[in-house]
């Protein structure tokens, strides 16, 4: 019995001094738009993206024990700002997803960055993500206000639309959105003549539509998105403002748009997005996927983008090995080409920005459209290199700009 104890005692102390296998700890916090104009287009579904990338990563299986948080910005950047200083200091977040809503995007890169963290937008719009408010910690990923201008914008412009006056939703992503598009307005010579400045989330579009009736300008550009942009259109049609020879340029416009406008009042739009579900085998399979768990909707670009940078920030800590030093890993996710099955491969630039292709769509006709959610002909492929702002223009302060 003594020599079956020693035994005993002696595996006990050979078991622990084998070091456990290493477990590295992630937690990952989706901030978005939960409750208001563009829950749609991003909040839940942006938390189902998320959980799908690490699941496709194959954590489990690595060692990774990947955590997810997940809260409401209401639209504040005050608000954000509190959840973010929570998350970083108390919750243990490595890294903050999504964050539709330029506002609340600015404000928490620059806590990430205090925090040494890790900041991947999909969501947010405004091109200063990659200029002037730029750091180390901060990967902007989908698409933004630059990019926007010059697909769509650009687009219109060349076919005669060389006229134009905005309704631009009153805060940072809705200014940054009219103010690249007239840059790319006047440079190919056309005019801007006036524009209009909405509040976020506003129902009565009829004075503003007003004004964009008497400026008798060709296009009526919405520099605004989610249930602005829905409403805008939809009121745009009471108003009879094509009808009487106008044309409207959704700015921004994602897939759940056009499914709640219907064909019928979204058909011919043109518009700039960075994916679309039914592109090839890979986005369609993910969409399946997507939509089985969302109650049959289908990914917008916002997803798409939650979805890749998760993917690929996982695969960034699972070579830095910890994701304790967010500068280190997203130095890391710079370092490493991009490759994921919905943005295909890729790079991210020095200033943080996501270079892929981008596509100009048109809203089909319903006549067109095969079924549920098959809303989009694509008129143009915009390559990486054409896409997004050159780096020397951003002036982002970490790449000398």
């Amino acid at each position: 019995m003594n020599r079956l104890k020693s035994l005993m005692a002696a595996a006990a102390l050979t078991a622990l001094a084998v070091p456990a296998a290493a477990q590295t700890n992630v937690k990952i916090g989706i901030l978005s738009d939960m409750s208001s104009l563009y829950t749609d287009l991003a909040g839940a579904g942006s938390v189902l993206a998320a959980r799908l990338a690490a699941e496709d990563f194959g954590a489990a299986a690595k060692g990774f024990k990947v955590d997810f948080v997940s809260a409401d910005h209401q639209n504040r950047a005050d608000v954000g700002s509190n959840v973010a200083r929570q998350w970083y200091d108390v919750e243990g977040v490595d890294v903050i997803v999504d964050t539709p809503n330029s506002a609340v995007a600015l404000a928490v890169n620059d806590i990430t960055k205090e925090k040494n963290k890790a900041f991947l937008v999909s969501g947010a719009a405004t091109a200063a993500l990659t200029g002037t408010a730029c750091t180390p910690n901060t990967v902007h990923w989908t698409y933004d206000t630059w990019a926007l201008a010059n697909g769509t914008g650009r687009a219109i412009v060349q076919s005669g639309g060389d006229s134009w006056f905005f309704l631009t939703a009153d805060y940072a992503f809705g200014h940054a959105l009219e103010a690249d598009t007239s840059a790319v307005v006047n440079q190919l010579g056309g005019k801007v003549l006036g524009a209009v400045r909405h509040p976020l989330n506003t129902n009565d579009f009829s004075s503003f539509l007003l004004q964009a009736q008497s400026s008798r300008a060709k296009i009526v550009g919405l520099a605004n998105a989610g249930g602005d942009t829905t409403n805008s259109i939809k009121q745009a049609a009471e108003f009879g403002i094509v009808r009487r020879g106008q044309n409207l340029a959704g700015m921004l416009i994602f897939l759940t748009d056009i499914h709640g406008l219907g064909l019928e009042t979204a058909q011919g739009l043109i518009f700039t997005e960075a994916f679309y579900w039914d592109q090839n085998d890979a986005s369609r399979a993910f969409a399946r996927r997507f939509a089985a768990a969302n109650r049959g909707i289908h990914p917008t670009m916002v997803h798409a983008g939650v979805y890749a940078a998760t993917l690929h920030y996982l695969k960034a800590v699972e070579q830095t090995k910890s994701a304790k030093d967010g500068a280190a890993v997203v130095a890391k996710m710079k370092e490493m080409p991009t490759d994921d099955p919905l943005f295909g491969k890729g790079t991210i630039r020095r200033d943080g920005r996501k270079i892929h292709d981008m596509y100009l769509f048109e809203a089909k006709k319903p006549s067109e459209s095969k079924g549920a959610w098959d809303y989009y002909k694509l008129r143009a492929t915009i390559p990486a290199a054409q896409a997004f702002r050159p780096l020397a223009d951003g002036k982002c302060p970490p790449v000398g700009g």
